[in-house]
């Protein structure tokens, strides 16, 4: 059982409140938020959580339905042309539906951080763990879910354990075709995010 708790409003000066910091959401369709409105969105349903507890970040979600890790590593570059403080990486799901092969998967997730390090040296990179059903065998599955905290731990950087917590897999929570949050799941990946990523956007 995950337990969401939301804090009190912080109390920030009016030079915090402008300060313009962002978190962007680089993904594919669940980013996107395939199949409900983009309001209804994990990232913009974080965007009120933070919004309702006067933390002062702006959410930038870029959300590509179908990319792929080799995709992301393409449009990364046109996606960073304005400032991003952290850089929330959670890409990968559609490599492992198509059974890519998980060493093209890693080099695309690191050099996709790396490319976004050159482009702004102090942001803060955050891989989102990904998961996939067993369907290409254990071998592929475990290594993939494993791919994650070990990219994360090459690259030094916050690990998201896994992006859909609690939703994944929850008929309740998807849409039907299993795959893709509901307005429900949404809701509950945003409250996920804020607890996983409070101390990051507090420090």
């Amino acid at each position: 059982m995950i337990l969401f708790v939301l804090i009190a409003p912080f109390a920030f000066s009016e030079g915090e409140k402008d300060s313009g910091k962002t978190i962007m959401f680089f993904g594919d369709s669940l980013t996107a938020g395939y199949g409900v409105d983009y309001e209804a969105s994990y990232p913009m349903a974080l965007q009120v959580l933070l919004d309702d507890n006067g933390l002062p970040w702006k959410v930038i979600p870029s959300g590509v339905s179908g990319e792929t890790t080799a995709g992301g590593l393409r449009r990364v570059n046109w996606a960073l042309r304005q400032p991003v403080d952290v850089f929330v990486l959670a890409l990968g799901g559609n490599d492992g539906l198509r059974g890519i092969d998980l060493e093209n998967t890693r080099a695309n997730l690191v050099e996709t951080a790396k490319k976004a390090r050159a482009k702004y040296p102090e942001i803060r990179v955050v891989i989102a763990g990904m998961q996939i059903p067993p369907n290409l065998g254990e071998r592929y599955t475990q290594a993939f879910r494993k791919l994650y905290p070990e990219v994360a731990e090459t690259l030094n950087a916050d690990l998201i354990p896994f992006l859909l917590e609690g939703v994944g897999g929850e008929r309740e929570y998807n849409l039907s075709d299993g795959i893709h949050p509901n307005e429900d799941g949404h809701r509950l990946i945003a409250k996920y995010l804020f607890n996983t990523l409070l101390p990051i956007l507090v420090e």
